[in-house]
């Protein structure tokens, strides 16, 4: 409705379960979304990504 192309549904989609996902494992949003976006060009193997799924991110990374 508000996605001018599929592509950008597509990213909408992403980031809201991104942020939903953060929600409901009791992290603030914006402080995970920070600590992904800086870690993702690093993570160069599966265990990096996984380690960035919210229910695996170090709580005491986020402020």
């Amino acid at each position: 409705m508000f996605a001018d192309t599929p592509q950008g549904a597509y990213a909408s989609a992403t980031y809201y379960s991104l942020i939903e996902t953060a929600k409901a494992n009791d992290l603030e949003p914006y402080d995970y979304l920070r600590i992904v976006l800086k870690a993702l060009p690093y993570a160069d193997s599966v265990e990096k990504l996984e380690a960035l799924l919210p229910w695996n991110v170090d709580k005491s990374l986020l402020s």
